[in-house]
């Protein structure tokens, strides 16, 4: 099931979750490195797991099926971990709703064409917003914790409020794509 290096990642992406919740809710400086540095590892699968199964020809329905799955987790649950933590807080929890929403809706969406057997393909504009979502939260896990001169804070509000309307442009876009199989 998981012979390839690819899913391997994806895998490990999915078991790095709960050590990166369990960092984000200990007030230390120390956590919050460690949580950036296995949050940083769990993003760059992400690109590196595609990249490679594309690489040596072992794109598999397990890896298909799992990474749009392990990218919304990590992502869902870390939002929620940041909220909790107050490191998301006041307008900035909007984008952060828009893009829980959104993983939700797109998963409905992708189940209900699926049972049509239609795919829709990631975009690029996508792949961006996943990018930007992680560099911001990113900053976001370090947010007090990181040097003075780093306004990590400011800097990851700001790239999720830009994840957030990407979020949405990529979500009709979406809609867009699969309206017409909605009509009867």
């Amino acid at each position: 099931m998981f012979k390839s290096l690819a899913n391997r990642l994806t895998f490990a992406r999915i078991l790095v979750i709960p050590p990166i919740l369990l960092l984000l809710i200990i007030p230390h400086t120390w956590a919050a490195w460690l949580a950036l540095i296995l949050f940083g590892a769990a993003g760059i699968s992400d690109g590196l797991d595609g990249y490679l199964a594309r690489r040596d020809n072992q794109v598999t329905r397990l890896g298909q099926f799992l990474d749009p799955i392990a990218d919304k987790l990590l992502v869902s649950a870390v939002i929620l971990l940041l909220v909790f933590t107050k490191h998301i807080d006041g307008l900035t929890v909007i984008p952060a709703s828009i893009i829980l929403l959104r993983e939700v809706a797109v998963s409905g969406l992708r189940e209900f064409l699926a049972s049509l057997r239609v795919s829709v393909p990631v975009n690029h504009l996508a792949k961006w917003k996943t990018t930007i979502q992680i560099f911001a939260l990113g900053f976001l896990i370090m947010g007090e914790y990181s040097p003075e001169s780093i306004p990590s804070t400011q800097i990851g509000d700001v790239g999720l409020w830009i994840a957030g309307i990407l979020t949405v442009i990529t979500a009709w876009d979406y809609w867009r794509a699969s309206e017409r199989h909605f009509e009867d």
